[in-house]
Parts: C-alpha cells; structure tokens; sequence
C-alpha cells in the first residue's frame, strides 16, 4: 500500500508564515512512566528458519520503488532504497530488534558504553576485532572522526540533510588500543546510540567533495556481508553481491537484485516470474492469497478464482470438462440442434472461447502465483491527519480540536486494517508505537470523540450554523445557504468554474444523503473521469451520496442496513462556509488514504464542515503542497524510531522565523508548535536516565494532542509477496533485515510453519 511518507532524518526546510492564537492547554492525561509500552500490535512475518536449512547461493530478487539517487544516507535525496542498500553493505553499530528498540550489532561492536558524564559525557566502543573494510584496512577511529566532522554542521561545505546528535560531539579519539573509539560530548546526548549507524568509510566522509560526489553512484568501499556490485540506472536495479572480506556468518545467497518496479506493476512482474520479494498493495494480496488457497486434489486446478469465483477449469466453471475445439464444436452443434441460425451460433461460439481463453488465462495467472505467499506484519510507521495551522480557519486551535474531536479514529484505522486481518487499534502517540519504551496512549489530552463537544467547539470559535452564506468568487452557492442553513442537495457536483471538472470535490455538495456512510468506498469522485460506481477505482463515496452520477440513493449500502443520521447543518463565520482543502494522491496504491479520507469528510460532514478532496499527482504531492502548506488537511506517514527524542523533536518542533523575515518550519509541515513541547523534547534529549526520558517524552506527547495539528490515526499494514520457498525475509516490522540470513530453502527442508500471530 503506497502511502506517502517521509524519514525523520531527511530534513527538508520549508518557508510559510504562521498564524495562531495561544489558547489554555487542557489537563493532560497518558503522560506517566506506570502506563505500560505495550507489545507490538503484530509480529514479523518473515518465514523464519534455521541457516541450515536455507541454501547457498540463488540470487534473490527484490522489489523496490526507485533506484537511488545517492548512495548516501546522509544526503537530503536518499531514499528507503539507499537505506536498504546501507543495511547490507555498510557497518552498524546498533540495530532495531522486534520491539522496535535498539540492541547492540555483535558483528561490529564488542561493547559500548558511557564512561564518564562529569564533567562530560564520554563513550567508549570497542570494535570487532575481525572488523575490517573491504579494501582490508581496519575499521576505526579514524572512520568515526571522519564521519563526525562531515556530520557536525561546522562545515557548510559538506552537504548534510541533518547532524542531529554529532553536534553534540567535542571530539572523536583513539582509545587505549586500535579498536578502541573514545567518544566526548560536550552536551549530554541520551540517543548517543543513534550515531554511526550506518557508518562509511573515511573515503566517503573524509573530504567534502568525497562526500557531495563520491558515493551518489557508487561504494567502493564496504564492510557488510555484502557489497554493491553496479548501480544500473538502465535497467532500474541496484544489484549487490557476497562480501568475500566478510567476517560474520556467509550470506546464503550469492547476490540480492534490488529491481525498480512501480506498485501497480509488481503482480505481473510476480506472474512473469521476474520477483521473488515485493510489497504489494491489498488488491494483489488478495489474488496472492487465493492462487495459494485450496486446489482439486486430482488436477491441481486452484478451486476459487478472483472474487471467489469458481476458477477456470474447475468444477462450478462454465467450461469445466471441456477442452480446446472439441468445446467449440459441442458449443456450435448444441446451437444448431436446439434452433440457432447459423450465424447466432457462430457468434455463441466466438463468445464462449472469448471466455475460454479469459478463463484460461486467469487459470495460467493463478498457476504462476501458487508458487507465493502473502507476509503480513505493522510497518513501524503511522498514517496520520495534518492539520495545517499556518493560516486559514485551521490557525484557530478551537477549530483544529473541533476537526480532531469529530474523528472515530477506531473506525478509521478499521477500515484499512480489518480486512487485511491485521490489528486494527488507532496509534496513541507522536513519537512511538505500541511496543516501544516511549508509548503510552497520550489521546485524552485531546479527548475522546464527540460530536457534540466539537460543535460547541466551533461555535466557541465564532463557526456557527444556519447563517447567511456570501457567494463565492466563481459564484457557486456555498453550504449553508442563506435563509435555512441547510446543504445543497439538488444532485449537482460543485462547479469550479466555466471549464467544468477542477480535480476538485466538494463533499457536501453533490446530492449526497446526510450520514456517516457505513463501511464502504472512500468518498471522492476526482479527476480522471472516475465514476461513482467504478468499482476499479476505489472511489465510490462511503455514504453512497454521489446519485448525480448515475448510483442510487444506498446502492452501495448492504441491504438491510439502516438510513444514516442527518447530517449537521452547515456552518459558517463572517458570511463564509466553513471548507476545508483535503490534498490526497491520485497515483494507484493510494486507494486507502483516499478510502480514509472519504470516512473523514463523512465524520466532518456531521459537525457541519464541508471538505473540498483534491488529487494531485504522486511526485507532485509532498514537495507542492505538503511541505509548502497549500493544504488545510492532508494525510501521510511518519516512521517511529528507536530514538525518539532525536528524530520526532523537528517533526513537532515550533517554526522559528529566518533571517531573511520567512518561517523555518523544518519538518513540522503542520506549522503547528509550543515552546513547551520544544523543552520537553530538548530535555528528553539530554538526560541519561531511561525512565525520565519517557516521562519528557510522554508529556511531550500530550501537549502534541492538545495543540491538535496532527491526529495519529493507525500503523501502516505491511504485505509483502515471497516465494513460499524463501526464508527470513518478508514483512519485517520493526526488526532490521539480517540479509546474510536470507535464502531460499533446501529441497525437502520446506514444512509447515505457524502464521505470526498479532500479539496482544
């Protein structure tokens, strides 16, 4: 599923100005160390087995959204790809386990720890005496050094996307022996076991022109247990390779094909044999998981096609028995005998190979998927609700609790994870996940939701319903007409204009029936000429409101289901509706932001709101209108960490003015931010004691909710397609990849293995 999403360490410098009021932060609650983390809301699902059972060699070939731009870790352009690419080729000195924490990485570092915190903070790593680049030369502090002075800040010339944390370093040294490293901060630094991780070579961080230039394309230097063979930019793959200098256990596989597919690509390419690994959207787990499913025990023949239905050749078919022109001729002489013309039952026969040959290429696609598995886990990452404060009505922090308190978050994060058969719990917190030490439930800052609490929000903010709506610029009637308050309903989708359809959709305004809308589709008919009733699409409104394109008034309710409650009259403030602008994706893997997204206008719908959706294209999507701020409401991803101080502090931090009179909001694309929060973070960031660091971070949480400028709705689903024969790889959770570990499995090693069970 392609959501948007960005890394905490990628940062990326936006300018806007900022509009709010200070409003009392209510009483906070879920901000105390006796609220338990929890356990991760799903286990991995990598088809763990035993490295003797897993075979040496086999290239594995694995799915990817983009072949980097840079091999850089470090730089704004790289990606989840040089990422990758980082995990397997370079050292790190820490890695995430299963609950998201960080453990110490034995195949690099010995022993790390703090020495001495008066008068400063020093740390000692002792290294791997086997650790050594691929060239032969040991690793050591002159790496460490070399990689803190690109890091550090101090040096314009190096362009760095962040120095979180190495600007805290004093300096880098020599211990009492080679594989010693002798770290000193000169301010305490609680995620000290952030840094390093990956570390490069003092090759790559050693001279500003080394690091700009030197590994956008390529590694020559590596320390993994495997290295980067090409980057080919032809034909879209990064293709890595054994490590011969390699000192931990082998890697199973001779080399691991790192292949730019786009997601709505990737089911073909697993057909065609072309993937052995990829994430895959719903759609395709579902055909992923019904070629495996039951199959006639004579034939071999899958027994249930797409939607269930029987497959070709199965019995049930249309043409089960039947085979190649014997059928057509049985087809042609039933015709004539039973009163046919001769040209009709030409054309019966013509129709019914059509749909021979459709059946047997549906047969042929199954076949080809049979030899796959769907690996299901929670990425550790959260799809949240942005609420742009930077100006408009979303600056009123009365106006952002009201849109915060109005959400069912639980229906929300069941409507994209229930039918995955995932966990389907809303995230409580900013900076962690269920599972990590810093989690705690920090939503009662904000409140539970209620309707009616959000309404007198609204009202407290001057939005009241029923009043006197202005026309607009382009002279459309707005929501919340003048006289009776109530909502255009004359089946009539909102106009932008003479040239007809904008992209954009007012929800409200097209004949709709009041209501929340149950369970079904996401809300928008945009741009591109979807219909309403398409079910390709994905876009059919939940609530079954768009009858002006042909659906009728609950068509796509199930039957029997009960009429929704009427919908909040419109409200308005100074002779204007209250309209929101949702920005969304419009590129395919996006159907459910766009599916939560309709559930959102439906939520918003009934406190009055009106929600103009807009697709924009993919690429287009973040760099123009997120980090821009030409949006009132946006959904997209954030990552969770093992080092939350560090990596979610500029994600929430307040926008400080520049220089040059413009806002420096960081990464806080919400422009929403306290001091308060800023201290809590710059504490937690700075203490040495565990506990009171998840307090500091807990209660910083807390004040994040009352300020109501995001809304963490449900951790992302993670579905990946593997050859059934692949072991430990898959959907991985929090845990790092250990790619030496990757295989495929002996003959005969294969056996039955439990499903990962969500853990409670």
């Amino acid at each position: 599923m392609s959501h948007v999403r960005v890394g905490p360490r990628a940062v990326t410098r936006s300018v806007a100005f900022l509009t709010a009021g200070v409003l009392a932060v209510p009483a906070l609650a879920g901000c105390t160390s006796d609220e338990p983390a929890g356990k991760p809301l799903a286990a991995q699902d990598v088809a763990a087995a035993a490295r003797s059972r897993v075979a040496d060699g086999g290239t594995l070939r694995w799915a990817v959204d983009s072949v980097p731009e840079t091999l850089n870790a470090f730089q704004a352009d790289a990606d989840d790809t040089t990422n990758r690419v980082a995990q397997a080729v370079l050292p790190a000195m820490y890695r995430t386990d299963e609950t998201g924490r960080a453990a110490r990485n034995p195949d690099y570092l010995e022993s790390a720890e703090v020495v001495d915190t008066e008068p400063k903070q020093v740390v000692v790593y002792k290294l791997n005496q086997q650790a050594v680049w691929s060239d032969g030369r040991e690793i050591g502090a002159a790496d460490f050094a070399a990689q803190w002075r690109a890091l550090s800040g101090k040096d314009s010339a190096y362009w760095t996307a962040r120095n979180a944390g190495y600007d805290r370093i004093e300096k880098v040294e020599r211990g009492a022996g080679d594989l010693e490293v002798k770290v000193t901060f000169s301010r305490p630094y609680a995620d000290w076991q952030s840094l390093f991780t990956p570390l490069y070579p003092k090759d790559v961080t050693g001279t500003p022109d080394a690091f700009n230039d030197g590994a956008r394309r390529e590694l020559k230097v590596t320390a993994g247990p495997f290295a980067v063979q090409k980057v080919d930019t032809k034909d879209d793959e990064v293709v890595l390779a054994g490590n011969p200098r390699w000192w931990g256990e082998p890697a199973k596989l001779e080399q691991i094909v790192l292949r730019a597919v786009p997601r709505d690509k990737r089911v073909s390419e697993l057909v065609a044999g072309k993937l052995d690994l990829a994430e895959v959207d719903p759609e395709t787990a579902d055909e992923v998981g019904l070629a495996a499913g039951p199959r006639d025990a004579g034939t071999g023949t899958p027994l249930m096609g797409p939607q269930g239905t029987p497959a070709a050749g199965a019995p049930g078919s249309p043409l089960a028995g039947t085979q190649g022109r014997s059928a057509a001729q049985a087809l042609r002489s039933w015709a004539l005998a039973n009163g046919s013309d001769e040209e009709a039952a030409e054309e019966e026969v013509l129709a019914r190979e059509e749909r021979r040959e459709t059946e047997a290429k549906a047969q042929r696609r199954q076949r080809a998927l049979s030899g796959f598995e769907v690996r299901k886990s929670l990425e550790p990452a959260y799809t949240q609700l942005a609420l742009n404060g930077a100006d408009g009505p979303l600056a009123d922090e009365r106006v952002r609790r009201a849109v915060a308190r109005a959400l069912d978050r639980k229906k929300l994060a069941e409507a994209v994870l229930k039918p995955l058969g995932l966990p389907a719990e809303p995230v409580g917190s900013h900076v962690a996940l269920a599972g990590q030490p810093a989690y705690a439930d920090g939503s009662g800052a904000l409140g539970d939701q209620n309707a009616k609490e959000a309404r007198a929000l609204l009202a407290d903010a001057g939005w009241v319903p029923g009043g006197p709506v202005k026309k607009t610029e382009k002279g459309e009637k707005a929501a919340g007409a003048e006289g009776d308050g109530e909502k255009e309903k004359d089946g009539k989708k909102s106009e932008g204009g003479d040239d007809g359809d904008d992209g954009t959709y007012i929800v409200g305004e097209d004949g709709k029936n009041p209501g929340d809308g149950g369970d079904s589709g996401d809300g928008e008919n945009g741009e591109g000429g979807a219909k309403a009733g398409d079910a390709e699409s994905g876009e059919k409104h939940s609530s079954g409101k768009n009858t002006a394109q042909g659906g009728a008034p609950g068509a796509y309710a199930p039957k029997g289901t009960a009429a929704p409650a009427a919908a909040a009259a419109p409200v308005a403030k100074d002779g204007k509706a209250l309209t929101l602008r949702f920005v969304l994706p419009s590129g395919p893997g996006s159907e459910a932001l766009r599916t939560v997204a309709g559930r959102v206008s439906d939520m918003l719908d009934e406190i009055g709101i009106d929600t103009a959706i807009t697709k924009v294209p993919d690429e287009s999507y973040f760099k123009d209108h997120i980090a821009s701020g030409e949006y009132d409401l946006a959904l997209y991803s954030w990552p969770a960490t093992a080092f939350p101080a560090t990596d979610a502090r500029p994600v929430y931090a307040k926008p400080v003015p520049a220089a040059d009179g413009s806002l420096n909001v960081a990464q806080n694309y919400t422009r929403v931010g306290t001091d308060q929060v800023d201290q809590l973070f710059d504490r937690a960031m700075s203490t040495l004691d565990g506990k009171e660091a998840r307090d500091l971070l807990r209660k910083a949480d807390s004040r994040i909710w009352a300020a109501a400028g995001s809304v963490p709705l449900y951790q992302r689903p993670q579905l990946t397609a593997a050859r059934k024969d692949l072991a430990n790889a898959g959907a991985f959770g929090f845990e790092t990849p250990v790619y030496e570990d990757m295989g495929f499995l002996k003959k005969g090693a294969r056996g039955p293995r439990p499903a990962a069970s969500p853990s409670s």
